[in-house]
């Protein structure tokens, strides 16, 4: 080994270098790899810094499989900001009452679920005396039925942690929206994605690309920063799915 440089080496990627390629089916139920470059990712956690403020101090978990977009935000939450990634085991991320214990024993911070994993866990949490360290936790990859966590809330409140709803797609670098949920959804049978992530644009348009009127239904098209260069060697569908804004 003494013959090696100890110096870092010289990085020559840019911004524009394909960063992953994550393969999602979608609605089609036909695999198709999405490509992801560096730029899409980093503005992802600089455009979310105000709201989610995360730091060294930080503590999160790897629960999801490579494959799910979501693992990426949970990798980079953590490592972009010094924080402490805590890998977790696969057959741990199975029994709820293992990965209630794995999340006080490490002091996990930022907690990132499913809201049918999380269903599963809030049932051991709020039946555990133990006390957690989360400070927030962060749902995605399915809609929320706010109402089934009321439950969480009459043990835990509403801000400690702050529980937060953010929809995305693979196409759209992980999230696109922001929504803190409170106590008070829990009556709305909607499930309240909330408002853009501050470097996208959304429009909800018919299927002739026009805007719909306030109240009417629609597609809701997502532009701007997070979006992906297009699908692996799928031209025609690239072009069909990404339009110009």
């Amino acid at each position: 080994m003494d013959g090696y440089s100890t110096e870092n080496p010289v990085n020559q990627t840019s911004p524009d270098n394909l960063a992953y390629v994550i393969y999602t089916s979608g609605s089609t139920g036909k695999p198709k790899g999405t490509l992801l470059a560096h730029h899409n990712l980093m503005r992802l956690f600089a455009a979310t810094d105000d709201w989610f403020k995360f730091s060294e101090k930080d503590v999160w978990t790897l629960f999801h499989s490579f494959a799910f977009d979501f693992s990426v935000w949970e990798i980079f939450g953590a490592l972009l900001h010094g924080g402490r990634l805590v890998i977790v085991p696969r057959e741990v991320t199975r029994s709820p009452e293992d990965f209630h214990a794995l999340l006080v024993e490490q002091r996990v911070t930022v907690l990132n679920q499913t809201p049918s994993a999380f269903k599963q866990l809030m049932r051991v949490a709020c039946d555990s005396p133990v006390p957690m360290s989360l400070e927030k936790v962060i749902f995605g990859g399915e809609a929320l039925d706010v109402a089934s966590l009321k439950p969480w809330f009459d043990r835990f409140g509403d801000h400690a942690p702050q529980l937060i709803n953010m929809y995305g797609i693979t196409e759209t670098t992980v999230h696109v929206t922001y929504r803190p949920i409170t106590e008070a959804d829990t009556q709305n049978p909607a499930s309240p994605i909330g408002e853009a992530i501050p470097d996208l644009s959304w429009y909800v348009l018919d299927a002739d690309f026009n805007p719909v009127a306030q109240g009417c239904s629609g597609e809701l098209h997502i532009g701007h920063a997070g979006l992906a260069r297009g699908y692996h060697n799928r031209a025609a569908l690239t072009a069909e799915r990404f339009v110009p804004d």
